[in-house]
């Protein structure tokens, strides 16, 4: 019986468990951040919201277009995390180059304003059961060149990322993203 209580401890914590974000690692070459959230859902819930709900819980901040309804996610290899713009334009965010429904969504591409440097970005979604709910951990590694350097890019783009990650769980728990 104590084991089963301690167990059921253990997942209440990790479903209550704030929001972690963290820099890793930042070098002149690059930089690797990490966050991570408690979702309490089922990993199937969380994936097809995370892809198939992009423009729902994408903040339209951080769009070229100022509207997240302008999002599309394509969740399958070679697939388009893409944005229609207002004059009919276009671009690529990122490009999906690995996806296992439930599991884990990898996409390749420099998000924002560091597709203007000489970058390469990997950004991978893990998604793992945790009792009746999820543990998500979103790591995005950036690298190459971009001039004068990466200074404070990795904490705001630390943030940045903490901050969408906030709002897919605030939807997938509430059905809002904020």
């Amino acid at each position: 019986m104590r084991s089963s209580t301690v167990a059921l401890a253990i997942v209440l914590a990790i479903l209550a468990a704030p929001l972690r974000g963290e820099v890793i690692e930042s070098t002149a070459a690059g930089f690797l951040v990490r966050n991570t959230a408690a979702i309490n859902a089922p990993p199937a819930k969380v994936y097809g919201a995370l892809t198939d709900g992009v423009a729902r819980w994408w903040d339209p901040v951080h769009t070229f277009s100022h509207d997240a309804r302008n999002l599309t996610l394509d969740a399958k290899p070679g697939g388009c995390f893409c944005e229609r713009l207002p004059d009919g334009g276009g671009l690529e965010h990122m490009r999906v180059v690995y996806a296992s429904p439930g599991k884990l969504l990898r996409l390749s591409g420099a998000i924002g304003p560091l597709q203007e440097a000489a970058l390469v970005g990997t950004m991978t979604w893990n998604l793992s059961q945790a009792g009746g709910g999820t543990t998500v951990e979103l790591i995005y590694a950036v690298g190459g060149f971009r001039a004068g350097g990466f200074r404070d890019i990795p904490t705001v783009v630390d943030g940045v990322l903490r901050g969408q990650l906030a709002r897919l769980k605030t939807l997938v728990e509430t059905g809002r993203p904020d």
